[in-house]
C-alpha cells in the first residue's frame, strides 16, 4: 500500500517543468557535429519540443536507493517532435523510485535546417548522451556496465538503433571518443522499429525524407541490425495499437532470438498506442511491475524495499 502511495506521489512531481532538474548539454559551443552553424532556439509546443536548438539531458538522480544503474530516456513523437514528459520525464521518476538514474534526452530533429544529414542527428545525440553518462559514471554513482536505453514509439526507434549499431557516428576528436556508447540493456515501449512494409510512415518520412532508398530503409530497420552483441530487451506493445503496428515488436524479438540474445516481449491485448504509465486496461496494468522485476532479474538492479 505505501509502496502504491509513494509511486503516485512519484508521478505528481513528474509533471513539473523539465526547466526544474539539472540540464547537460550533449556539444560544447561550436562542436556540435552534423550541424551547418545555424543558431535555432528551442521551441516547445503542448509540452512538446517542436524544434530542438540545444541538444542535451535532464538528469533526474534517485534520492534514495540509488542502485547504480542508469537509464537514458528517449521520448517519442514521430521525429517531428518530443513528447518529453509522457514519455520522458514521468518515466525518469518512475525510475527513480527503482533507485535509478534517469537521463531524458532531449534530440535533434530530422527536420531541423541546422542539420546536413538528417537521419544520422538523432543516433549523434544518443551516443553521445550515453558516453556522457559512462564517462561521470563514478560521479553519479553509476556503473558503467549498468547503462539502458528505453524508447516510446519513434524513441524505441532511437533506442533500437543505438542498441544495434557499431558505427561511431559522434565522433569529434575529444576524449569521449574513447568511451564505449553501447547500452547494456534495452526498454522499448510500443517501438517503431521497421522501416520497411509494416513502418510508421510518418516516423520513416521524417527521418529517411519522402522517397528512402533500399539500402538507407533497410541500415535504418533495426530488427535487420541486431547482431550477438545486441543487449538484453525488454519489449512492450499492445495488440490495439492503431499508429504502430505490433509486428514491429515481434520482428524485433525475432532477430533477437535468431541471434541468440536474452528477451522478454509483452503483447498485450488493450492500451493503444505509446502505453502509460498508470491507467492502462486490464493486464496491460502490469507492464511496470514486469519490467521493474525483469531489471531484477538480469541483475541491473536488485529488488527495491517494500
Amino acid at each position: 500500500m505505501l509502496r502504491s502511495i509513494f509511486i503516485v506521489f512519484v508521478f505528481i512531481l513528474s509533471w513539473q517543468t523539465v526547466s526544474a532538474q539539472e540540464f547537460i548539454p550533449l556539444w560544447d559551443k561550436d562542436k556540435m557535429p552534423n550541424s551547418r552553424g545555424i543558431k535555432l532556439e528551442d521551441k516547445i509546443e503542448n509540452e512538446r519540443f517542436s524544434q530542438v536548438g540545444t541538444p542535451g539531458m535532464y538528469a533526474f538522480f534517485p534520492s534514495l536507493q540509488n542502485k547504480g544503474a542508469a537509464v537514458i530516456i528517449c521520448p517519442g513523437g514521430g521525429y517531428a517532435r518530443l513528447a518529453y514528459i509522457i514519455s520522458g520525464t514521468q518515466l525518469a521518476k518512475w525510475f527513480n523510485s527503482m533507485g535509478v538514474s534517469a537521463f531524458v534526452l532531449k534530440y535533434r530533429l530530422p527536420n531541423s535546417p541546422d542539420l546536413k544529414e538528417r537521419q544520422i542527428a538523432p543516433l549523434q545525440d544518443a551516443q553521445r548522451a550515453l558516453r556522457i553518462v559512462r564517462s561521470n559514471a563514478e560521479k553519479w554513482s553509476v556503473k558503467p556496465d549498468k547503462i539502458g536505453v528505453m524508447g516510446t514509439s519513434a524513441g524505441g526507434h532511437l533506442a533500437a538503433t543505438l542498441g544495434t549499431g557499431t558505427e561511431d557516428v559522434s565522433a569529434i576528436g575529444d576524449a569521449l571518443d574513447k568511451i564505449a556508447f553501447n547500452p547494456n540493456f534495452i526498454i522499448l515501449v510500443s517501438p517503431v522499429i521497421s522501416m520497411g512494409i509494416y513502418a510508421h510512415a510518418g516516423s520513416r518520412k521524417n527521418l529517411l525524407g519522402e522517397n528512402p532508398a533500399k539500402d538507407l530503409i533497410e541500415k535504418y530497420s533495426a530488427e535487420l541490425q541486431v547482431k550477438s552483441t545486441t543487449p538484453p530487451t525488454f519489449i512492450v506493445h499492445a495488440f490495439d495499437d492503431k499508429a504502430v503496428s505490433v509486428r514491429n515488436s515481434l520482428m524485433f524479438y525475432e532477430a533477437l532470438l535468431g541471434k541468440n540474445v536474452s528477451a522478454s516481449i509483452h503483447i498485450f491485448p488493450h492500451g493503444g498506442h505509446a502505453i502509460a504509465l498508470r491507467n492502462n486496461p486490464g493486464s496491460t496494468e502490469q507492464w511496470t511491475n514486469l519490467c521493474e522485476m525483469w531489471l531484477v532479474e538480469m541483475g541491473f538492479i536488485t529488488a527495491v524495499k517494500k
